[in-house]
């Protein structure tokens, strides 16, 4: 990867209407991610009178989570690239496909659409609050670094393997179906130890909404640094630098 590839653009991104409407899709799908995922455990526990912390609670996220990242990613791909996940945006900002302003413009429609989802959840539920990530009895803030970081290397991986190789051929619905499938698989992997983020939009809607501050950075260094990882491997290893070309935003 050619350290060339990186663009930061301009301010005035932020003002064009094509990267306005890829923002509010982002919000969009972070919104359907956010409600639908932190939605399913609110109701388990409901369910199972606070019995989301058993095996079948984490199997039941797992599944929730990957059947509506499946959903949002495909929603929003053929308007912003269905990133749904600051982490995403700034592996695909590494190597080069979305420049820096737009990047943020990205993060933060996301983490809005995160906020609104809780609130909403909140509203909906008479009150009650979507609990903040939170680290396990005898999990360390950095073992839960060191696992956001593989997890959402993983998913970012997938991402560039599915979705952003131009060697990919046409590969269709299965991008989203890949992407949703890691997350869930991840989720049965790391949920008991850190709850499993790889988003730290995910992260911060709960922890806005209860104000729930502690050990938060884990949820943001760890898929920031996991992703890094993911895009310059990837593209150093596997994307050609002669047929790599620099867009203006995401192309998946």
């Amino acid at each position: 990867m050619a350290i060339t590839s990186i663009a930061f653009g301009s301010p005035a991104e932020a003002g064009q209407p094509d990267a306005l409407k890829a923002a509010l899709a982002e919000f969009i799908s972070m919104l359907i991610f956010v409600f639908a995922g932190e939605g399913s455990g609110m109701a388990f526990n409901k369910l199972t009178d606070n019995g989301s912390s058993t095996p079948a609670g984490l199997v039941a996220a797992s599944l929730a989570h990957a059947f509506a990242l499946f959903v949002a990613v495909s929603v929003g791909a053929n308007i912003s690239g269905g990133h749904v996940n600051p982490a995403v945006t700034f592996g695909a900002f590494i190597g080069g496909h979305i420049t820096f302003f737009r990047s943020l413009l990205y993060w933060v429609a996301q983490c809005l659409g995160s906020v609104v989802a809780c609130l909403l959840l909140k509203l909906a539920t008479g009150g009650q609050e979507t609990s903040a990530f939170a680290l396990s009895s005898g999990v360390g803030a950095w073992n839960a670094v060191v696992f956001e970081i593989v997890m959402t290397f993983g998913l970012v991986y997938t991402v560039y393997a599915t979705a952003v190789d131009p060697k990919k051929g046409d590969i269709g619905i299965i991008a989203p179906i890949a992407i949703g499938f890691i997350v869930g698989a991840n989720i049965l992997a790391g949920g008991a130890f850190d709850g499993a983020s790889m988003n730290p939009a995910v992260s911060f809607g709960p922890a806005v909404v209860s104000w729930t501050w502690d050990r938060h950075w884990v949820y943001w260094l760890g898929p920031f640094v996991g992703s890094a990882i993911a895009a310059i491997v990837y593209e150093v290893f596997f994307i050609n630098p002669s047929t790599h070309e620099q867009l203006p935003s995401a192309d998946f």
